[in-house]
């Protein structure tokens, strides 16, 4: 029987998906599952984008340029000035979701057994994605103890070897919800210049930030602009996850160029896809604001009522729409999988994502989960009220 590749057998399953059947087999034995596993929201996608889908009149869906419609990247130069990031549209390669972005980063700039160092715990799935390039994540630990702060530079100098090719951020972060702060920012971009390394910036939660926190992006790092690649994405932004579309963003001509001929190879992003994120360029501020104000109140919601149950604590995040918590448990792939197969409060249990798929493998820490606040306070109060009575009476209980 012929054998499965080595990459495949090292692709690591999504922690926030592998557990889909258990949640299933609830569902089908009539157990209602509040899903804050994945970072789906409620929220509505503006209708600007909606109608731009239901109103267009085309009589033939035609391959796009390789780096998506022009009238798209122009509508989003728009949209980054808007921001304070000023781009021509020959910088801006439009892809199938920010995950293409980030493959055409790694495919770009780094050859096989290269090493990019990355914060964790991060997006699960940039170990599937170094696996596919065959690059080599090295991980540097923050601790919940600082709330996810940054690691020391210091620590990041270290592990630096002549493999070292690149930096990687989420800003805000997934899993953490952390929000880099402009002098973490410029820090990493010292680094970058010091050692001649690639940075990379997933800011596709660029929106999201609570407490009067302001975003600082990479792509205000002009003295290291050849370093800085940024990947984007509407999906988070526009709550219009499911049309696959993001960004890849550089001013870096020969990294650009570069990408180009991966683009080229998968011929064009979505039609579709194209014309709803553009149409979303048009989308009022004071949608943003609503919806900020409401994952505030999610947030806290959350927050709040983890850190009031014994033995468990969660830091407070001030962006995205993620938090990690510590719970007292033995190990937090066992507990999740135990709500789902083994506990109900009253007909009702909550769907997590332990947190150890959101590390290196194997994960430094095994007591965490993530949580998406995501659904409504309604829900998101009563998940908490399962959580609370689910941490009592768990088997695997440490405290």
């Amino acid at each position: 029987m012929p054998k499965i590749s080595k990459k495949g057998l090292a692709m690591p399953p999504s922690p926030i998906r592998k557990l889909v059947p258990f949640a299933d087999a609830a569902k089908q034995r009539g157990v209602k599952v509040f899903h804050l596993n994945i970072g789906q929201p409620d929220i509505e996608t503006p209708q600007c984008a909606l109608d731009a889908i239901k109103n267009n009149n085309l009589k033939v869906i035609e391959y796009s340029h390789s780096a998506g419609n022009l009238s798209y990247r122009k509508k989003l130069t728009e949209y980054y000035q808007s921001v304070g990031i000023e781009l021509t549209p020959d910088e801006i390669i439009i892809t199938n979701g920010g995950s293409e972005a980030i493959l055409f980063a790694f495919n770009s700039c780094l050859d096989p057994d290269d090493e990019v160092i990355i914060p964790e715990p991060f997006y699960a799935n940039y170990n599937g994605f170094a696996i596919s390039c065959g690059v080599k994540v090295k991980p540097i630990v923050s601790s919940i103890n600082s709330g996810f702060a940054l690691p020391e530079i210091e620590e990041f100098e270290k592990i630096i070897t002549p493999k070292t090719k690149a930096i990687m951020i989420c800003n805000p972060n997934n899993p953490t919800g952390y929000l880099y702060s402009k002098e973490e920012i410029v820090k990493l971009g010292l680094l970058a210049k010091k050692y001649d390394l690639y940075l990379f910036a997933d800011e596709v939660y660029r929106e999201f930030c609570y407490d009067g926190a302001k975003h600082f992006s990479v792509m205000d790092l002009h003295e290291i602009a050849q370093h800085v690649v940024l990947l984007d994405s509407v999906s988070k932004r526009y709550s219009a996850c499911g049309v696959r579309v993001g960004a890849f963003i550089t001013k870096n001509k020969e990294v650009l160029s570069t990408a180009m001929k991966f683009a080229q190879a998968r011929l064009s992003p979505p039609t579709y896809g194209q014309i709803l994120g553009e149409a979303a360029c048009n989308t009022p501020q004071s949608y943003f604001e609503e919806v900020v104000r409401d994952y505030v109140l999610r947030r806290n919601c959350v927050v709040e009522a983890i850190n009031k149950m014994p033995g468990c604590f969660c830091p407070n995040p001030k962006g995205a729409f993620y938090a990690v918590a510590s719970l007292p448990i033995d190990d937090a792939d066992k507990f999740c999988q135990w709500l789902l197969e083994a506990f109900h409060l009253n007909g009702k249990t909550v769907m997590l994502a332990p947190a150890t798929g959101f590390y290196s493998y194997p994960a430094p820490v095994v007591n965490e989960v993530r949580i998406s606040y995501v659904l409504n306070v309604n829900d998101l109060k009563e998940a908490m009220e399962c959580l609370a009575e689910a941490v009592k009476i768990y088997p695997g209980r440490t405290k």
